[in-house]
């Protein structure tokens, strides 16, 4: 037999044992292993048998390289051909790692300032008032002026208020839109205003530059401090509950006059004394009083004719209240561990 013949039935060889070995084997690794052992470049069978072709003359050369490439793309065919069967038994498989406990779904929730604030709104709502808003990029005017403060009044100072330019701030307190309600409407006027207030306050346990606040206002012909008082204790007693104590202190506010600040026995505490009460058992929950006669004129109505009473709470304090919060930070660093639990 010639060396021509006996590379050749070599060749043949390989082939029928790669054809074989293939058909055995049920991993894509274990296929990868056959096509290194039998075409690789540096160790394989075939490779074995191409470096012997230099015993060959050069008429000789051109049949047994013909044939090798023939069993390359044979063998490389049948490879490819087993790999392609079993894909399909390899992606039947699980994807997914059974042992592991399943992750749940994120669901949205109205952050726990958000729901007293709408449940204000709801309490004044079926006491007859409006829901209405305001810019919260209000001129000086507006801000102060029409409120009766002015301008050299401490709250109109930078150290307090976040200036924009020389005539317009952010508001420092939702009580502008008291004075676009009037201007724009004729009594008999009933409104909250929920929003956004802005003061250069330090973020500490009990405040924060930027704040949620609701104001609400009554005007009207014979409005008097006693229907004042009878809403604001009807508001306490369905919010914070039926036996819940009440009290009106007076204080001063340039807007209004009388003044008063409402105080309600301090939800964390029970009225015991405690850090966010201040050791006192009340906790404040708004400023108030009759709308000043001075407002009244500079909003276009007749203080003769007309009386009414404003007020003004902060619903995160109140938010603090109703869930026993003992910092406000905790409501506005967005710690999605603390405000899942009050979603």
């Amino acid at each position: 037999m010639s060396v021509v013949d006996d590379l050749i039935g070599e060749l043949k060889e390989i082939e029928r044992d790669g054809e074989r070995a293939a058909a055995r084997l049920s991993s894509a690794e274990e296929l990868e292993a056959l096509r290194v052992e039998y075409l690789g470049r540096k160790g394989g069978r075939l490779t074995a048998v191409l470096r012997r072709l230099g015993e060959l003359g050069a008429d000789e050369r051109p049949a047994v390289g013909a044939e090798a490439n023939r069993v390359k793309d044979a063998l490389s065919a049948v490879i490819d051909a087993r790999a392609a069967a079993l894909a399909p038994a390899a992606d039947a498989g699980p994807r997914l790692d059974l042992t592991l406990p399943g992750r749940h779904r994120w669901k949205g929730g109205l952050h726990p300032v958000t729901q007293v604030v709408d449940e204000i709104c709801e309490i004044f709502r079926d006491l007859g008032f409006t829901r209405v808003a305001g810019p919260e990029v209000e001129t000086v005017e507006y801000n102060f002026v029409k409120l009766n403060t002015p301008l050299d009044h401490p709250a109109a100072d930078m150290h307090d208020t976040f200036y924009l330019d020389d005539t317009t701030v952010l508001r420092t307190h939702t009580s502008p839109v008291q004075a676009r309600v009037m201007e724009s409407h004729a009594p008999p006027i009933r409104v909250v205003v929920p929003g956004t207030a802005y003061r250069r306050d330090p973020f500490d346990a009990s405040h924060a530059p930027a704040f949620e606040q609701l104001e609400g206002l009554a005007v009207d012909e014979g409005i008097t401090f006693a229907d004042f008082k009878a809403t604001i204790s009807a508001f306490v007693h369905r919010f914070f509950g039926a036996g819940v104590p009440v009290r009106f202190r007076p204080s001063f506010f340039p807007f209004t006059e009388p003044s008063a600040e409402v105080d309600v026995r301090c939800q964390i505490c029970g009225g015991s004394g405690c850090p966010a009460c201040k050791q006192t058992g009340w906790m404040e929950i708004m400023g108030s009083g009759m709308v000043h006669p001075r407002v009244f004129q500079n909003c276009g109505l007749d203080p003769e004719r007309y009386t009414g009473y404003a007020f003004g709470m902060g619903p995160g304090r109140i938010a603090m209240l109703r869930y026993g919060v003992t910092d406000i930070r905790l409501l506005y660093e967005a710690d999605m561990r603390f405000l899942g639990q009050l979603a």
